[in-house]
């Protein structure tokens, strides 16, 4: 390593112990902030970041013409891109952060003690919650108000792709933080591409982060997982499947599959496989091929599939196990509810899985057993999101079992503590 190299390394581990510092002792102040405040700053940033959608235009028509020189795959820029009508998405998402109650401080149990001691389980803020993310600029806007309405501090690290449009977005949140009163220290953006500022991250910032949320592709999660030395959200990635099954009507398993596949082929609700059930299979293969064909989408299959449509090319091993993010779907008839269920266990993400049938028994069994952070009857994968749960936003999906699971939230996004009320009592 050159002199050079070192100083550049140690002048963005300061820059991180700070942006550290700060968000710690920021934390502190929006852990007692009234729920009037956190939703002032953030419907102020839904209007600033309205009032302010040309200069957020531009900053991403850089970042778009950047990654387009660079060549990178068409699903990464759908991820990348701002549009109008996605700009008034997230304007719409703060202000409805705004609009949900505040978890802060909601008792969620409460019992007394054959003694009287009366315990309260109470609703409290994680602390510092770092967001790694790669390419979309929107989860700027979704991380930081989510955490800002949980009562944390966020410390958000976009990818360098997303780099100036993160930062136009993040200035609309500073001026609703600074409209509101609050700190503008509670929601930061690292201020630098370099990439030593994740292993910064990672090791807690000198324990003032609290915990660690990566969203983005599979290498980001994997790194996270193994090197942060805080808990962490895991968000893997969105190997999901939709499972034609016995007693599925064709138009419905029409209309799913192509919405699961094609609506937007780059988020990670998306559909990677489709299965279809020996027993519908003479009359949903063909259709269901031809239909995603139609529409676009490049289709690999097992031979039956091959069979069914003569312009689908051959599965691979490798096929059952891969998020595309693209036009690219892989089609297998399974022997039964069974199958399914192994072969989605096998290859799967534990993200979301989708079943489209009219029997109420297979689906509660699918539903049952699929062990996904979100299973779904007769409705469209895509439909893993925090918005469309009602949660406003969402961090990401997480896919592990420990706190969170499924949209990560503002209640998600809180711990709690126990609160104990007594009359004087002393233990024997």
């Amino acid at each position: 390593m050159t002199l050079a190299v070192e100083r550049q390394a140690d002048d963005v581990a300061t820059i991180m112990r700070e942006v550290g510092r700060r968000a710690r002792k920021a934390s502190r102040t929006l852990a007692l902030a009234s729920r009037e405040a956190k939703d002032v700053a953030l419907v102020a940033a839904g209007r600033r970041l309205r009032e302010t959608e040309a200069a957020v235009l531009a900053a991403n028509a850089a970042d778009v013409a950047a990654a387009k020189a660079a060549g990178v795959a068409g699903s990464f820029i759908d991820r990348l891109t701002l549009t109008h009508a996605r700009i008034a998405a997230v304007a719409e998402g703060l202000e409805t952060v705004a609009g949900l109650a505040d978890p802060v401080g909601e008792t969620i149990a409460s019992w007394t003690r054959p003694n009287g001691l009366r315990i309260d389980r109470v609703r409290t803020p994680l602390g510092v919650v770092g967001v790694i993310y790669e390419s979309r600029p929107n989860v700027t806007a979704d991380a930081g108000a989510l955490c800002l309405k949980a009562g944390n501090a966020a410390i958000l690290r976009g990818g360098a792709d997303s780099f100036r449009s993160s930062a136009a977005i993040h200035a609309a949140l500073v001026e609703g933080l600074d409209e509101a009163g609050l700190p503008t220290d509670a929601v930061q953006l690292v201020p630098t591409r370099d990439r030593a500022a994740v292993g910064a991250m990672l090791s807690g910032l000198d324990g003032n982060v609290d915990v660690i949320v990566p969203r983005g592709g599979k290498g980001l999660v994997a790194r996270v997982q193994q090197e942060a030395r805080v808990p962490v959200f895991a968000h893997l990635e969105g190997n999901c499947h939709v499972y034609v099954a016995a007693n599925a009507d064709l138009e419905m398993a029409r209309s799913i599959v192509l919405n699961a596949k094609m609506r937007r082929t780059g988020v990670c609700g998306a559909a990677e496989t489709l299965l279809v059930d020996r027993a519908v299979a003479a009359s949903h293969l063909g259709p269901l091929i031809a239909a995603l064909i139609e529409a676009g989408c490049d289709v690999r299959g097992d031979a039956e599939a091959q069979l069914a449509d003569q312009r689908v090319t051959p599965a691979t091993e490798e096929d059952w196990r891969t998020e595309y993010l693209d036009a690219i779907i892989a089609v297998k008839v399974v022997d039964g509810i069974d199958a399914a269920i192994s072969h989605v266990e096998t290859y799967g993400s534990h993200h979301t899985d989708a079943i489209v049938t009219a029997d109420e028994r297979l689906a509660k069994k699918f539903l049952a057993e699929v062990d996904s952070a979100i299973v779904l009857h007769n409705a469209s994968t895509q439909f893993a999101d925090g918005g469309e749960f009602g949660f406003g936003a969402e961090i990401g999906i997480a896919t592990g079992r420990m706190h969170a699971r499924g949209p990560v939230g503002v209640e998600q996004l809180t711990s709690f503590n126990y609160r104990v009320h007594g009359t004087g009592q002393t233990r024997p």
